[in-house]
């Protein structure tokens, strides 16, 4: 689980790249659906695709955001754990 949340955490501005793409896929995709409705309605079709595409993508990119915050509670919370047994009260 450990190498998991590090491999997929290891960049967190490639995540939040990739997660901005998949965010523009899916607003290109709005606009389609949005011109399907006034022009013609095969619009829509390459419309829903790019907001699969969008939403898919910004999965991906959100899922390594969140693997290098959750990897770095994770690392903090070892770090306390050996502070704590150092100090003597």
């Amino acid at each position: 689980m450990k190498s998991l949340l590090d491999k997929l955490g290891q960049n967190p501005q490639r995540s939040l790249t990739i997660f901005l793409y998949g965010l523009c896929l899916f607003v290109v995709g709005l606009a389609f659906v949005y011109l399907g409705y006034y022009q013609h309605h095969l619009w829509q079709l390459p419309g829903i695709a790019f907001i699969g595409c969008g939403c898919l993508v910004s999965i991906w990119g959100y899922l390594g955001i969140f693997a290098n915050r959750l990897a770095g509670l994770f690392n903090r919370n070892k770090k306390r754990a050996r502070i704590g047994k150092n100090t003597k009260f």
